[in-house]
């Protein structure tokens, strides 16, 4: 994380607002850090909050410091505090250490990063009941992969290209998500989550949303396993002007016995021992634009594949996403075994 050493100054009763001033014009920060003579941060005040006290007259520097300002701890991640800093509309985030001791500041615009808007949906409310007792207490996105559980993963691959904004579909043993997720904060994203009361199918949960989407949203099923790079498929799905996108994977499955092929008449025409046959699934990822939420249908079980149909059949033109990064659907504990041994590797 980088932070800034910006030689705070040092409260005194002669301190005066001239002194910030030009202490604030000579770093170029839009920013003042005021520490007491043990380096504890007493306050701080920016170029908005000396505009605001020329505004009001009011040259009294004891009134016009922030002795109050939002701070975090020196060892918090760069990704915590982007997003509490985005959240605030804030360009500066004062960093602490033990006892208050000031340690620096953390300036967005000196920060070269690529973070994104967009929404993240991730269906999290499935029962999981082919997994058998292992879903008895743990609903399946928590269950843990190399030590992590899943859901953790899907969450970190996203914010390793990003992504920060994060809405959880939730249902069975919920309660075990939130918990151990909670609001995201100190993860350094924003999580908040939406409730299936009933079930409502890998489309429908989209209906609960009740505030509006202006952008493409990107939607993943709580059980599967990428190293997929979102940010590709996004700029994939925004140039191509495509409406929705479902990611799809190569699938072979071989025949266990010899395929034989003849024409109408009956006639051989050519034999295969036991031939493998390639077909294209889906791959539980999705990126929709805010057009494609329009039809998503409330208060029903609705699935994806039912909604690029109704996008389909009024005319429009979903596409597919070809995924050839890792891939894999912990549907069955076979899945999740292998999963287990291809993450420890």
């Amino acid at each position: 994380m980088q932070i800034k050493n910006d030689n705070p100054l040092v409260y005194s009763i002669d301190l005066t607002i001239d002194d910030v001033v030009n202490h604030m014009s000579r770093s170029g920060y839009g920013y003042v850090a005021i520490v007491n003579s043990e380096h504890r941060l007493i306050g701080i005040l920016t170029d908005s909050d000396i505009r605001k006290a020329f505004i009001k007259k009011e040259y009294e520097l004891d009134k016009i410091i922030n002795r109050k300002p939002k701070v975090l701890h020196i060892d918090s991640s760069e990704q915590k505090v982007i997003t509490l800093l985005k959240k605030m509309r804030r360009r500066h985030m004062p960093l602490v250490g033990s006892c208050g001791t000031y340690k620096g500041v953390f300036y967005l615009d000196d920060v070269d990063f690529n973070s994104k808007d967009n929404w993240v949906v991730i269906m999290a409310g499935g029962l999981g009941s082919r997994m058998g007792e292992l879903t008895r207490d743990t609903p399946k996105p928590m269950l843990k992969v190399a030590g992590k559980p899943v859901l953790e993963h899907i969450i970190d691959n996203f914010v390793s290209k990003g992504f920060f904004n994060f809405i959880i579909s939730v249902s069975y043993k919920k309660e075990v998500i939130k918990d151990y997720f909670q609001d995201g904060f100190s993860r350094g994203v924003n999580i908040q989550y939406v409730e299936e009361k009933i079930r409502l199918g890998t489309a429908g949960a989209l209906s609960l949303i009740d505030f509006e989407i202006n952008k493409p949203v990107l939607v993943t099923n709580g059980d599967v396993l990428t190293h997929l790079n979102y940010d590709s498929l996004l700029e994939w799905h925004c140039s191509t002007n495509s409406v929705a996108t479902m990611c799809v994977r190569e699938h072979a499955c071989q025949i266990q016995f010899g395929v034989v092929d003849f024409d109408e008449n009956n006639n051989i025409t050519n034999f295969r021992e036991k031939p493998e046959i390639k077909s294209y699934v889906n791959a539980g990822v999705y990126v929709l634009s805010p057009d494609a939420l329009r039809y998503v249908k409330k208060d029903v079980q609705f699935d994806m594949p039912e909604l690029f149909e109704q996008i389909r059949s009024d005319g429009l033109l979903p596409k597919v996403y070809n995924v050839k990064d890792y891939w894999i659907d912990i549907g069955l504990r076979e899945q999740f075994e292998q999963a287990n041994k291809d993450y420890h590797s």
